[in-house]
């Protein structure tokens, strides 16, 4: 197993290295015509920025002081989404470079074919004299091997400099204007989207039940108490019967995100707001930040029920907890229920689906893959969940999984928005 482990972090490893000097050579050593300062500051960028990136994510997995964690986080942490969108902003380029050069090569030889002085209307031509056929035929040789001279001694490398120069420039500001409007958009706050979720078993009178539904808010070195505030304003803008908050809501300790976290204690709801763990609350101190949610006026559901009017909200860890001896525990949360009751679930991740579906739950509100939050991040979160975003039908279980408020590691999405959603129950009796 650790054979295994060190095989793969290297190759991981391997794999930065050789992308990261992919770009270093496309956007630097072949825009530049020879060594020099620019050269000099471009290796220190691309050494630097992957050195930021990794001191980043060890630092906030070892529990470094938060003072670094938080110095080394912006730079390091949005050096990912540079560095990615840079490689596939080049790789694309690969495409369009020869291309380009061809454009440029066929330039050259139109101008080549229209140089020479035109003759003059004022110019009385005259009948040329007879020359020998060989001495012609010799004349058309010079000038013909004069062209091609001409052509070979075109500057070659002024054009390739050129074409890099543009691939590369192109290629830069596609990937920091994207970057740059991916984190404004994080930084701005999550957007409201409201969704309907017929329930056959939901009441007349629950009919309309509106549950605001946040996930991985992902409070950290960041992320901190202006955005929780951010969070919080928008859910009570909503004005909510009950609010969900569905795991993944720090990245550290009590200690640390203890005030962050503080605003959420203006949470506004008329049934009040609910709290199961996410996997990262398990990477921070799952026991501890339970009893801070507490305090802070929001009902942990650990792997627990309560019943309300008109249906029965339940609540299970996260499968992190199984680490620390604190798994899911369906029949504990579902097991003596009443099934003539509609259910709705609070499950962190979205592959929970299927236990669900076994226990008989209506209604499966989770969160976790962020939508991909990267693109094409998206991808790979289609490979490890049933359900990326928004909401789909497993027999008779719907589920729902939010793209999340906020973003772990790098404050930027791209084609995956940050959203709270208003889940609004209806009834087939109204």
């Amino acid at each position: 197993m650790v054979i295994l482990f060190v095989a793969a972090a290297l190759a991981a490893l391997a794999l930065i290295v050789g992308l990261h000097r992919y770009a270093y050579v496309r956007l630097v050593r072949d825009t530049t015509s020879g060594p020099g300062p620019v050269r000099r500051l471009g290796a220190a960028v691309f050494v630097a920025g992957p050195l930021l990136m990794v001191g980043a994510v060890a630092s906030e997995r070892a529990g470094a002081p938060f003072w670094l964690q938080r110095t080394l986080s912006w730079p390091g942490f949005l050096w990912m989404p540079l560095g990615l969108y840079l490689v596939l902003a080049l790789l694309a380029g690969e495409l369009v470079r020869p291309l380009l050069r061809r454009a440029l090569e066929r330039r050259a030889a139109r101008q080549g074919e229209n140089e020479g002085p035109a003759p003059s209307e004022d110019t009385v031509t005259a009948e040329p004299a007879a020359e020998p056929a060989g001495e012609t035929v010799a004349a058309e040789a010079v000038a013909a091997e004069g062209v091609a001279d001409e052509a070979a001694a075109r500057p070659e490398p002024s054009r390739r400099l050129f074409v890099s120069r543009v691939v590369g420039g192109t290629a830069a500001a596609v990937a920091v204007g994207t970057v740059g409007y991916g984190t404004y958009g994080v930084l701005r706050g999550p957007r409201v989207k409201r969704v309907t979720v017929p329930l056959a078993k939901l009441p007349r009178s629950a009919h309309g039940f509106r549950i605001a539904v946040v996930s991985d808010i992902h409070l950290g070195p960041v992320l901190g108490r202006g955005f929780a505030q951010k969070v919080v304003d928008t859910i009570n803008s909503t004005q909510p019967d009950l609010i969900a908050v569905v795991g993944d809501l720090v990245d550290g300790s009590v200690k640390n995100l203890g005030p962050a976290a503080a605003p959420l204690a203006g949470l506004r709801a008329r049934h009040g707001s609910y709290f199961v763990t996410g996997n990262h609350e398990y990477f921070s101190g799952a026991a501890q930040w339970v009893r801070q949610v507490r305090e802070l006026g929001i009902h942990p559901l650990e792997n627990a029920r309560t019943e309300l009017a008109g249906f029965d909200l339940a609540g299970v860890n996260d499968l992190q907890g199984e680490s620390e001896g604190q798994g899911p525990d369906f029949g504990k949360a579902l097991g003596d229920r009443d099934r003539t009751r509609a259910c709705v679930l609070l499950a962190h991740q979205p592959v929970q689906i299927h236990e669900a579906v076994r226990h008989g739950v209506d209604l499966q509100l989770s969160g976790h893959t962020h939508g991909g939050q990267l693109w094409p991040g998206n991808f790979v979160a289609a490979a490890a969940n049933p359900t990326v975003a928004g909401l789909e039908r497993y027999g008779d279980t719907q589920l729902y999984v939010s793209r999340g408020a906020g973003a772990w590691g790098p404050p930027t999405r791209v084609g995956a928005p940050s959203d709270i959603t208003v889940v609004e129950l209806a009834s087939p009796e109204a």
